[in-house]
């Protein structure tokens, strides 16, 4: 298991389609975190390797050291937290631009029927702004009341979505494998 604000170890996988992401949460009463360790392990049951930070725990970001983003909040008031909107500052335009990302959240089943805003949206907008690429549309994961727990069956759409993720990321990855339109300098290839 994923422990909470602790760097996942990293795993080499063999082949040339070797990618590394980062996922940054927020969580205020451990669902998102919940979400958050699920795309994580099922990314890396994908062969993908992920590093899991809870957002106050990210010291250094480099989009160097990354081939996507995942970013994901609680929603509030019909936005994310502070600490994710503080954090999307660090997230440098320059070094970030046509970088994948995906964005999710928690959020109470009536905002989600209501149609309302959520922190990933918004999340997704501000990272389309800096010229990031949306792998998927977002996920929202209903949480039961203000603290939870999830809604049943939340975990295996979490599963669902991250095999997506998965998917589109090494389709991606073989498209530009194939014509030679990565950058030698990133550590995708």
């Amino acid at each position: 298991m994923l422990s909470l604000g602790k760097k996942k170890k990293a795993h080499i996988y063999k082949g040339s389609l070797k990618m590394k992401g980062i996922i940054v949460y927020d969580t205020s009463y451990g669902n998102t975190k919940k979400i958050a360790e699920t795309i994580a392990e099922t990314l890396e049951e994908s062969e993908i390797e992920v590093d899991l930070f809870y957002v106050k725990d990210v010291k250094k970001l480099s989009a160097k050291d990354y081939d996507f983003l995942v970013l994901g909040s609680p929603t509030r008031f019909g936005t994310m937290s502070f600490a994710i909107k503080f954090f999307l500052g660090r997230v440098k335009n320059e070094e970030w631009t046509n970088k994948p990302f995906t964005a999710f959240d928690t959020e109470n089943p009536e905002n989600m029927e209501k149609k309302e805003w959520s922190a990933a949206e918004k999340i997704a907008e501000k990272l389309r702004d800096k010229k990031m690429n949306q792998l998927l549309p977002v996920l929202k994961a209903a949480v039961l009341g203000q603290k939870g727990p999830l809604k049943e069956g939340e975990i295996d759409r979490t599963k669902e979505y991250a095999r997506e993720i998965a998917a589109k990321l090494k389709k991606e990855k073989s498209l530009n494998a194939a014509t030679n339109q990565f950058n030698p300098d990133d550590n995708m290839g």
